[in-house]
């Protein structure tokens, strides 16, 4: 049954307000004055559309690396129990607490020429600092414990029966792993994309010290702006726009699909049902039986279908 509670009185409310104020407004006052002033004009100019190019470039790659390194570290940490967990667990998060100038020294230190590995990667002939490599380093360190901790979260809430019942019916852990694990932890793993994504594009500390300020290679828009205010501040805005929109427009598209998701759940949950009862005459019928029966929970739990009607369905399958 829904839990109605009574409304919250005004007083209660007022530090709320008062808190979303303080972030919405100066975002509005942005976005009103670069849209009011010349905004076209302004991010068409050369520099602005380097530093475009280049951070969705460099955040493009940081986000791939990230998932495909991120992903399996995240499900090890969910579900394996070994000595140092704790550690890497720390050292995972800590980039998230840790100031990004620190971080920019960090690299430098040990990937710049003097730095640790600074003369081994030399006598490869291979100089990290200051080159478009060095930006996606930076956004990596700093922005990859969002899309982990996100993943780690996700992979954890897992019913571990459904890796139980894969597993019985002869999956492997590659499948086990790819093809219901993954599908699963889906909308948890989106979210962390969307955070490691916007944190990338974002990122400016680590990046400077690290990389540098060289226009169309290592100036990303943080960058640009911070060196618009001295010479273009109409081009400051207009990134500024851009930037706000890219990294708060994947935020607010899934919420406005919500009711349209859950007014289809019904169909989808019916159509997997369906397709679940296919009869099966080949020798791997079992595993794909358990297959389409977990496709059908992930459905279900991505469509918000509480844990008693899923299970319910998966019974009649079975």
């Amino acid at each position: 049954m829904p839990h109605h509670s009574r409304p919250s009185p005004p007083w209660f409310l007022l530090p709320g307000i008062l808190l979303v104020g303080l972030m919405a407004f100066p975002l509005a006052v942005v976005l009103w004055r670069g849209a009011t002033d010349d905004f076209a004009s302004a991010i068409s100019q050369p520099a602005a559309l380097a530093a475009l190019r280049l951070s969705l470039l460099t955040s493009a790659i940081s986000l791939g690396v990230t998932v495909t390194l991120g992903t399996p570290l995240a499900y090890g940490l969910a579900h394996w129990r070994f000595r140092g967990r704790r550690l890497v667990e720390t050292l995972v998060d800590l980039p998230v607490a840790l100031p990004p100038a620190v971080a920019g020294l960090a690299l430098l230190m040990a990937f710049g020429r003097r730095g640790a590995l600074g003369p081994l990667l030399g006598a490869f002939g291979i100089s990290l600092p200051f080159t478009t490599a060095a930006v996606v380093m930076a956004q990596i360190f700093v922005a990859a414990p969002f899309y982990i901790r996100a993943a780690r979260i996700a992979f954890a809430a897992i019913d571990p029966h459904f890796e139980e019942a894969a597993i019985v019916e002869g999956a492997s852990a590659w499948q086990v792993f790819t093809r219901v694990m993954i599908p699963i932890a889906g909308r948890g793993l989106l979210s962390g994309m969307i955070l490691m994504w916007a944190r990338a594009m974002g990122e400016f500390g680590a990046t400077i010290l690290f990389a540098g300020n060289l226009e169309g290679v290592s100036q990303t828009m943080p960058l640009a702006i911070y060196l618009g205010f001295e010479r273009n501040s109409s081009s400051a805005l207009a990134l500024a726009v851009v930037l706000i929109v890219l990294s708060g427009g994947p935020h607010v598209c899934p919420a406005q699909n919500r009711r349209q998701l859950a007014g289809e759940r019904c169909q989808r949950v019916s159509r997997c049902q369906a397709h679940s009862s296919l009869p099966t005459h080949s020798v791997t019928s079992h595993f794909a039986l358990a297959i389409r029966n977990a496709i059908c929970m992930i459905r279900a739990n991505t469509l918000h279908l509480n844990r008693a009607s899923a299970m319910k369905s998966l019974a009649k399958l079975n």
